[in-house]
């Protein structure tokens, strides 16, 4: 029996639910996460088959590629110990697989033996796991030969030829496989920048002080600058926040305009302010946030 397509969204679902349950001063830098953003393969192959009486396979033998139309996405973690491959398949299959080495490892060509089911492997034990299309092993043992391998930034794989075998429940049958991704070299990191300017305002009519400077960037994003402003006078401590964005393009600096708001009821007024400032974006071939903080002295004239 065929599944319509809000079917086949729902008892994927489902089973992954049920696989499931078994700032520095003048820097900028990019922030840390276990996830990594899926690559779309450019060009790969996946296929697998299994003995009979082998519970994921089924006995059957599948096989994917992207120039047959199926979708094969894959990422590694930060630390690159380990690979997930997505495979979806144009007749609607849909396989996940997870390649890892034993914890604080990089993931390297060589062979790893005693594999048990990723991400509950322990920390000396190498991580597998083939499942998809509604079915998983509670527990698993296995091996795998990472045949090549090579990663850049923030998870992103550029090639993984590798070989599997997983047997699920402890059990004699097994599936067996192989992977082959071949990606162009990976895109250069966001490299965001940004600049406070020594001069601002404060208000005499509101009380508000007004900043600017610019932000640079090496790719198209948009940019969001915030922080915060603090005066002391006459023994009273003056705060304020302020938040601005702007679209950032390649070449020139971009200038951002900002309005800090006092918090109390004492002004900003004419004098020094200490600025800490921050500029946050979305690298848009990684997914990941990159920052960069300013912190600076700002005089303030009388607006």
């Amino acid at each position: 029996m065929s599944l319509s397509t809000p079917e086949r969204v729902l008892a994927r679902t489902a089973a992954v639910l049920v696989l499931a349950l078994g700032m520095a001063t003048g820097t900028t830098g990019l922030l840390s996460g276990a996830e990594a953003h899926a690559v779309p393969v450019t060009q790969g192959t996946f296929g697998f088959g299994g003995d009979e009486g082998d519970y994921i396979s089924g006995g059957r033998s599948y096989a994917y590629a992207t120039n047959s139309q199926d979708r094969l996405s894959i990422s590694a973690d930060n630390a690159d110990n380990a690979v997930h491959l997505q495979a979806d398949g144009a007749n609607g299959d849909w396989w996940s697989l997870d390649l890892a080495a034993p914890s604080g490892q990089v993931l390297a060509p060589g062979t790893y033996t005693g594999a048990t089911r990723h991400p509950f492997n322990g920390p000396a034990e190498p991580g597998l796991d083939l499942s998809g299309n509604g079915r998983g092993c509670n527990t698993l043992t296995g091996r795998f030969t990472v045949l090549d391998v090579e990663f850049g930034p923030q998870g992103y794989v550029k090639k993984l030829d590798a070989t599997f075998e997983q047997h699920c429940e402890g059990g004699a049958p097994a599936a067996r496989g192989e992977v082959h991704i071949d990606n162009p070299a990976p895109p250069a990191q966001l490299d965001l920048g940004l600049a406070v300017a020594l001069d601002g305002t404060a208000s005499a009519l509101n009380g508000k002080a007004a900043l600017h400077g610019t932000v640079s960037c090496s790719k198209p994003v948009r940019v969001d600058v915030s922080g915060n402003v603090t005066q002391v006078k006459k023994q009273k401590l003056i705060r304020g926040s302020f938040a601005a964005s702007v679209p950032c393009t390649p070449g020139a600096p971009t200038a951002w305009t900002a309005t800090a708001v006092p918090t109390g009821d004492t002004p900003f007024q004419r004098g020094d302010v200490e600025v800490e400032a921050r500029a946050a974006a979305t690298d848009p071939d990684y997914a990941q946030q990159v920052t960069a903080a300013e912190t600076v002295a700002v005089h303030l004239k009388r607006a």
